[in-house]
């Protein structure tokens, strides 16, 4: 028989055990936001900007982060514009992915007046498959955090999966990691093209514990070695998203670069995995 005071034991673990439940890294369905990253919907996007931003903010995108176009980093439209827009939906713009190249002065500068924190560099400025050129990248990297730094930015790297190629032992990836300075140069980890370069994602949080504070969720087809929707592909999403604390994650952008039917439909699926896991 079931007393009162069993009763209010039983309770009170079941009430504890919930209170523990975040520190595996997985905050609640209230708390989560997710983002999006805009190259998901490049095609929308260029052709209408503020029409695509209204139709990601119904699905319950709260973040955004920006890419490169030919229409410039912000699709057409001013960083002032992006950022009003976004806030007038109930958004906020987060990241940017830019080039490092001649022009990074004036990405800085856009990245002040649109309000988002973060710079991320989309892929390697070279693409010499070497450990003395990834070393030379890391000091670039470096310079380049210190720039974003005075300007109250924060710079970042964003991986694909020819970075965990290795040379004599050394993977690429790791190289970027040690050369760099955490305070300087904050790492946004694709999970997608991690999976494909043949490591775990896992590994890369018990290594660096904490530098990760951005991530591309991406799902992956692991036979055509392209994105899908999740939960058909090869990436433990599950997994990921109860070590979120040992990435040191703060931003999770969906990025889906192809689509079984629409990039909003794709999107929406996304989405509703995420609300059931």
């Amino acid at each position: 028989m079931t007393t009162r005071r069993n009763f209010l034991k039983q309770s009170s673990l079941v009430t504890a055990g919930a209170m523990v439940l975040p520190s595996f890294g997985f905050a609640s369905r209230s708390e989560q936001k997710f983002g999006v990253q805009l190259y998901s919907f490049r095609d929308a996007m260029a052709k209408d900007a503020l029409g695509t931003l209204k139709q990601i903010a119904s699905i319950g995108i709260k973040e955004i982060e920006s890419a490169r176009s030919k229409k410039g980093h912000y699709y057409g439209l001013s960083p002032e514009d992006m950022k009003k827009a976004c806030e007038d939906l109930g958004m906020s713009l987060k990241s940017g992915h830019v080039a490092l190249d001649d022009n990074f002065q004036r990405t800085m500068e856009e990245a002040v007046a649109s309000g988002q924190p973060y710079l991320i560099c989309s892929s390697m400025p070279s693409r010499g498959q070497t450990v003395d050129n990834y070393k030379k990248v890391a000091e670039a990297f470096n310079t380049a955090g210190e720039d974003c730094k005075k300007m109250g930015l924060k710079f970042g790297y964003h991986n694909h999966e020819y970075e965990f190629e290795s040379e004599n032992g050394e993977v690429f990836y790791d190289v970027l990691m040690d050369n760099t300075d955490p305070d300087l140069v904050h790492m946004e980890l694709d999970l997608g093209w991690v999976i494909v370069g043949g490591k775990d994602p896992l590994d890369y949080f018990k290594k660096y514990s904490g530098r990760f504070p951005l991530w591309h969720l991406k799902d992956m087809n692991m036979t055509k070695k392209v994105s899908t929707e999740f939960g058909k592909g090869g990436l433990d999403i599950k997994t990921m998203m109860q070590n979120q604390a040992a990435s040191g994650v703060k931003h999770i952008f969906i990025e889906q670069e192809e689509y079984a039917s629409t990039p909003l439909e794709s999107m929406k699926h996304n989405m509703g995995f995420l609300r059931n896991l």
